[in-house]
């Protein structure tokens, strides 16, 4: 990268282009010193046959000052044939001085240099020493999570484009980008992929399975994630060479169907840690409405620890006097045979059979009913091209935002409904809407842009899902052989080493919920996971605990103690 403006003008004129420009500027102003010349030698001549006597120097001074339209008036003609002689100097020298070589300047000298401090900022290689980084093949809503996720644990990436004009673009965003077709095997040489941590594509299964092939050749041992659309394309992607294979929208489907706690009030798990299982159960009509988790005893009962609370979408950390609400969900953790007794306590609580309703027939639509089919769960999918449905008995058409369609669904008896189009205005729409006809029901939506999170979560979302978020915690797990495991649009589960000036401290004197707004679910030892210790139990130096928060929370955690802690940290 050049450090100085002479460094710059020679790279310009350096290249093919620069030559050709310098050339057209040379000739440019070879002209317009032959017409200075000429000028003066006539206006020497003129002058004599006036009578008037000047020297070379003050020729070129009245030359100069009247094709430059300065004019001072201090050297004049006068005659008729001199006067004529300087219009002709003044339109000449208006049209050279003051068009063509402002023209000329710009066009063979002042665009070819912004273009060269262009490229500057959209590298066509990485630096020799560049190693350990993530290179991203095609930039979409997956991709700009995965950015902010690789900027929040400090990790280096570089994302590669074919266009200078999208890279500068791109760069204007403060995206690290470098230029190069990706059928390229020379752009992934330059890219330094040999020394890469990762490579991730999520562009068309075409395209990536060019990139996975690509790359392949050039690097045996880096793992290549990418994504498939077609069932049909993850076998080809595999054998392109791709070491992990996404398929977004059935990963979106499960973590709906994960998150759907209608139906019953038994516990759903919806992630592990080992032994550790988190799992979500509702209190909507059990004997836990209206008390508090103190008051609930389901510790000291059946094993089970309550870690967080959902209320309408929003999350809270665990506390003795937490209320229990109506349409509270409980986000609990403890082992399998924990939930076992608690399923069996509760099993007789909340029992409905009606079907959940499926708003969207699309991809992720039909992706969830397949998740829902896998859990026993019956379901109806509204959809409003007819083309999308596939079987009458399941399907129900019309749009949405038709409550005879909704109520045909039915909306009026259904535990939960799942909102899954790729419009974000219009999920909050029908979220806001299904609130409306259904104050009690489960909501579940998808979000496409991390902005409209908020929105419909304020809308009346209970779970908000996306397959950005998932898209990129799973590169994220893959890139630090670590499991973060998201439980909701914006909540982790974090795993990290004890951090080194924390060690030995109580839960209570670290000060990290305090300090981070994240709670710890667990402590991980050589003997293996408590679950959510007591604010007196300490904190080992050589064990790893188990963390829930916001994206924020996290961010927190990580400025404050990620340098004396290793993410993703597993014994």
């Amino acid at each position: 990268m050049f450090k100085t403006f002479p460094a710059q003008i020679s790279s310009v004129l350096r290249s093919q282009r620069g030559h050709r420009n310098l050339g057209a500027l040379v000739r440019f102003f070879l002209v317009l010193a032959a017409m200075i010349t000429v000028y003066s030698i006539l206006f020497h001549v003129l002058m004599l046959r006036e009578g008037q006597e000047h020297t070379w120097i003050t020729g070129f001074y009245w030359t100069l000052t009247v094709m430059s339209t300065l004019g001072f008036g201090d050297i004049t003609f006068h005659t008729d044939v001199g006067r004529l002689f300087s219009i002709v100097v003044l339109i000449s020298g208006t049209i050279f001085l003051l068009v063509l070589l402002p023209f000329t300047f710009i066009e063979f000298f002042f665009v070819p240099w912004m273009n060269a401090q262009a490229a500057l900022r959209a590298p066509r290689q990485l630096p020799a020493k560049t190693r350990g980084h993530v290179l991203l093949a095609h930039y979409d809503t997956v991709s700009t999570a995965l950015i902010r996720r690789l900027d929040r644990y400090k990790y280096s990436y570089a994302l590669l484009v074919a266009e200078v004009d999208e890279a500068l673009t791109l760069d204007d965003q403060g995206i690290n980008v470098m230029v190069g077709p990706l059928d390229d095997p020379e752009t992934w040489r330059r890219a330094r992929v040999d020394k890469a941590a990762l490579v991730a594509s999520t562009a068309s299964d075409v395209t990536n399975t060019s990139v996975a092939f690509t790359v392949r050749a050039l690097a045996q041992d880096v793992p290549i994630i990418t994504s498939a659309v077609d069932e049909a394309s993850v076998d080809i992607l595999k054998l392109a060479g791709s070491s992990s294979v996404l398929r977004l929208e059935e990963m979106l489907g499960e973590s709906f169907a994960r998150g759907f706690v209608g139906g019953d009030a038994m516990s759903h798990v919806i992630g592990q840690f080992d032994d550790l299982l988190i799992a979500e159960a509702t209190a909507h009509r059990t004997p836990l409405v209206g008390k508090t988790l103190r008051e609930s005893g389901l510790r000291q009962n059946l094993g089970v620890t309550v870690v967080g609370i959902w209320e309408r979408g929003s999350f809270e950390p665990a506390r003795p006097e937490t209320m229990i609400q109506d349409h509270t969900v409980l986000l609990l953790a403890g082992s399998k045979d924990h939930f076992l007794r608690y399923d069996e306590f509760f099993c007789i609580y909340n029992v409905s059979v009606a079907p959940v309703v499926i708003l969207g027939g699309g991809r992720v639509g039909r992706a969830t009913a397949r998740s829902l089919a896998k859990r026993e769960v019956d379901y109806r999918i509204v959809e409003v091209l007819p083309e999308r449905i596939l079987d009458t008995t399941k399907y129900v058409h019309g749009s949405a935002a038709d409550l005879e369609v909704l109520e045909q669904a039915g909306i009026r008896e259904a535990p939960a409904v799942v909102i899954t189009t790729h419009d974000d205005e219009l999920n909050i729409y029908l979220t806001i809407y299904c609130r409306q006809l259904r104050p009690d029901i489960q909501i579940l939506g998808r979000v496409t842009e991390e902005r409209h999170v908020a929105n419909l979560h304020r809308a009346g979302a209970d779970s908000v899902h996306s397959y950005a978020s998932l898209g990129a915690n799973e590169m994220m797990n893959l890139l630090q052989r670590s499991k973060i495991l998201l439980v909701a649009e914006g909540l982790y589960l974090f795993e990290v080493r004890v951090p080194a000036e924390l060690a030995e401290r109580t839960i209570a004197q670290s000060a990290i919920r305090e300090r981070t707004e994240c709670s710890i679910v667990a402590i991980r030892t050589s003997q293996g996971i408590e679950v959510v210790p007591n604010p007196g139990t300490e904190l080992p130096g050589d064990a790893a605990i188990v963390l829930i928060g916001s994206r924020e929370a996290e961010q927190k955690f990580l400025e404050i103690w990620g340098e004396s802690c290793s993410v993703g940290y597993q014994q």
